[in-house]
């Protein structure tokens, strides 16, 4: 039996689904749109979840018409008369949520339904997965505000290089989800209807996998991307694999595949558990 348990935040609702963890940002009425409460709750609600072994998935969702609009306007029109110094202390802490999120050691997934705009965009390519329906769209829409999407330019760039980028964060167009997945933001673009089920999917295929092998496959993912192939880099990953093979894990998963049975990791958690 699956377990779910809902907590409640000022702007989050936070769902355990047994070993998911569901984030709903929930200001809903103005699209998402980040603020000063939203920052701090989403970056402290993502490293307890990390930390959290019972959660083997994190899953982002906005709740409402729109994944997230952005920052909101009344936030930015504050830092807009604040100091130099308060502003920078404010964009850190903003560049700081994306790095929590980026950096997750547990697979995380965009649950995207609508508008994915500027840090809403941000989110989405931050997160390890991305799941979109047919209406959401996407932008990096900063210039039209005279500014720029700095603090997602690392993860955005990532998603859809440096040459896309170039279009994108200066025209501010709008991205359809089909466009977005042929960019590499998106992974899957389904129907309206069908979007929980396709994250449902995604989840039960991420529990499959040995949650220390995952980790170590990101790290690795990080540890390779954009590196030419150097001797150092040769012996980098051969001494990956052979630290990994020597794990219980490991062992655990030859084991399960020679005996045809599933892994221990796969088993559904207990109601006791508390996931």
């Amino acid at each position: 039996m699956t377990i779910s348990t809902t907590t409640s935040l000022a702007t989050l609702r936070i769902e355990r689904r047994g070993p998911a963890a569901w984030i709903w940002m929930a200001r809903p009425a103005v699209h998402n749109a980040f603020d000063e409460t939203l920052i701090a709750e989403l970056t402290d609600t993502l490293r307890q979840l990390d930390a959290d072994p019972a959660v083997r998935a994190i899953v982002l969702a906005g709740e409402g018409r729109s994944f997230s609009a952005g920052a909101d306007l009344n936030w930015m029109r504050r830092q807009g008369e604040a100091s130099v110094e308060d502003n920078l202390a404010d964009a850190r802490r903003l560049a700081g949520l994306f790095r929590t999120l980026s950096t997750c050691v547990t697979p995380t997934l965009a649950r995207v339904q609508g508008a994915a705009l500027g840090g809403g965009m941000g989110l989405a390519a931050a997160c390890d997965l991305c799941v979109a329906a047919e209406r959401a769209v996407f932008a990096t829409s900063e210039v039209r505000f005279g500014i720029i999407p700095s603090a997602i330019s690392p993860y955005v760039i990532r998603a859809i290089g440096e040459r896309q980028a170039c279009r994108y964060f200066q025209t501010a167009e709008r991205i359809p989800a089909a466009r977005a997945r042929e960019l590499g933001l998106v992974h899957e673009v389904t129907t309206d209807d069908g979007l929980d089920t396709q994250v449902e999917a995604l989840i039960e295929a991420l529990l499959t996998g040995g949650p220390q092998a995952q980790a170590a496959a990101t790290e690795l993912i990080r540890a390779v991307a954009s590196r030419p192939i150097t001797d150092a880099l040769v012996e980098d990953t051969a001494r990956r694999i052979a630290t990994l093979r020597a794990t219980d894990e490991a062992r655990e998963g030859l084991a399960a595949f020679l005996d045809k049975r599933p892994a221990a990791w796969t088993l559904p958690s207990s109601p006791d558990s508390g996931a």
